[in-house]
């Protein structure tokens, strides 16, 4: 695998406060760091991965009473603050770094983070919104940890000209090897989720978090690639009780902050740390580095997705006060049998805002969901099957394995050795998030930087 170098400096920045004259003690670190100075508390192989929403200065409000006014507006401002984040970036030296919310659009700022990160010894790769939106994606990958194998764009070309990086990387530090003899591959991807301006948006995320999901069934299929980790990275826009959150917990994935504090995935420790503040005012933890190993088992795709969806119905109902028999009701209108007819439910999904928009469920989801919901496909959904699959169908979160034991997968089949990662530690920055507060003297972004630690296991699959 690779050995980290620089992720025992986050012992140093949790001593720094959000205000402080960081910027001397940054420049020594990064001195150092260049100089050949190599920690001795990392001794064991792992790797480190960043993920941060800059915030780009084309959003950033310099003035409520006057929203038109932004920082893009004051060069020497996004500069500097720009320039402050790179000294961090550098003085981390993460394995991967994933932003969003880059300013593609400025060719002075893109031209300063490709320029440093190159000299730092980083691959970059940045991609655009569609639609010409401004900002966009840079994940840059450590030359001495990772060779990129592959690198694809995925553009959604949706409501929210969101889009998402993939890249295929393989381990050019000879540490663990599979039983094969090759290096260690894994697949990283960094995305932006669409902001939840109202609950009927929910299901633009969940569509796009689908799309990554379906694509990287394709990709693993294509190039046999079953048993490699996945480490998603961003800013998803979405908390741990969000529609996305359950829906990538079924697919196997696990929130590395959480698995690291030990934190469930319960309602008690939903607000236990945040990671943005958002235009609102509002605090909330959205960012999250999410893995998943390759001894992971999970449910079909399509039938998380489902379910997923018909979570979204069942809020949406409960939003306007409609217990299981109301909603019941609710779903079958005017039908004097005690079913639901498919006219019915396509018509309610009309009035919760699901279909008839250009952001809404295709006719073929609409049809995959019914299908999901008459279990006897009898062409009607009776009561036992509305509780059964649309009333209390949710998302199974797989919450046994805390990602730091060698799990074996219980489905049936040979076994292999395989390797995956261990969550060694994870932190926020500034500290004050991860006590679910919010500093007023951070000036960085909006958002706080959220790094993790792997160190790689060896475990069996199928």
């Amino acid at each position: 695998m690779v050995i980290v170098v620089g992720s025992s400096n986050s012992n140093t920045s949790s001593n720094l406060n959000t205000s402080g004259n960081e910027s001397a003690v940054i420049k020594r670190s990064i001195s150092r760091a260049n100089s050949g100075f190599v920690s001795s508390i990392m001794a064991e192989p792992c790797i480190s991965c960043t993920t941060f929403n800059i915030l780009a200065p084309i959003y950033k409000r310099l003035d409520q009473q006057n929203q038109s006014l932004r920082e893009s507006d004051f060069r020497d401002t996004w500069l500097t603050r720009n320039q402050r984040i790179l000294d961090w970036l550098l003085y981390e030296r993460s394995s991967i770094i994933c932003l969003q919310e880059f300013w593609v659009g400025n060719k002075e700022l893109v031209h300063m983070y490709q320029e440093r990160l190159g000299e730092a010894g980083y691959m970059t790769f940045k991609l655009a919104r569609t639609n010409n939106r401004g900002d966009g994606l840079l994940t840059a990958v450590r030359e001495d940890y990772f060779r990129v194998l592959n690198e694809r764009d995925l553009l959604f070309n949706d409501f929210g000209d969101r889009v998402a990086q993939l890249l295929h990387v393989q381990s050019v530090v000879p540490f663990l090897k599979t039983q094969q003899g090759t290096q260690q591959e894994i697949l990283i991807v960094n995305t932006h989720l669409l902001f939840p301006h109202d609950s009927s948006l929910s299901v633009v995320r969940l569509h796009q978090v689908y799309k990554i999901l379906q694509y990287l069934e394709l990709y693993q299929r294509e190039n046999k690639l079953n048993n490699i980790p996945i480490v998603l990275c961003g800013d998803w826009n979405g908390s741990k009780r969000g529609h996305v959150y359950k829906f990538l917990r079924s697919q196997g994935f696990v929130s590395s902050y959480d698995i690291a504090h030990q934190y469930t995935d319960g309602d008690a420790d939903a607000h236990k740390w945040v990671s943005h503040r958002n235009h609102r005012g509002n605090i909330c933890g959205v960012d999250f580095i999410w893995l998943r190993n390759p001894n992971k088992s999970r449910k079909p795709l399509k039938i998380s997705w489902a379910e997923a969806v018909f979570g979204i119905i069942k809020y949406q109902l409960q939003k306007v006060s409609l217990a299981e028999n109301d909603a019941f009701a609710f779903l079958k209108a005017d039908n004097k049998g005690d079913f639901i007819t498919y006219s019915a439910f396509c018509e309610a999904l009309r009035q919760v805002n699901l279909v008839g928009r250009p952001y809404g469920l295709s006719f073929q989801e609409t049809k995959d969901l019914w299908a999901q919901a008459d279990v006897d496909g009898n062409g009607v959904v009776s009561y036992e099957e509305f509780k059964q699959r649309m009333w209390n169908s949710t998302c199974s979160e797989r919450v046994e394995d805390d990602c730091n034991e060698n799990v074996e997968d219980s489905s049936q089949g040979p076994k292999k050795e395989v390797i995956g990662f261990a969550v060694k530690n994870a932190s926020l920055f500034p500290r004050e998030v991860e006590k679910g507060t919010w500093p007023e003297n951070y000036s960085l972004s909006d958002h706080a930087r959220l790094n993790v630690v792997f160190s790689p296991v060896r475990m069996q699959s199928s």
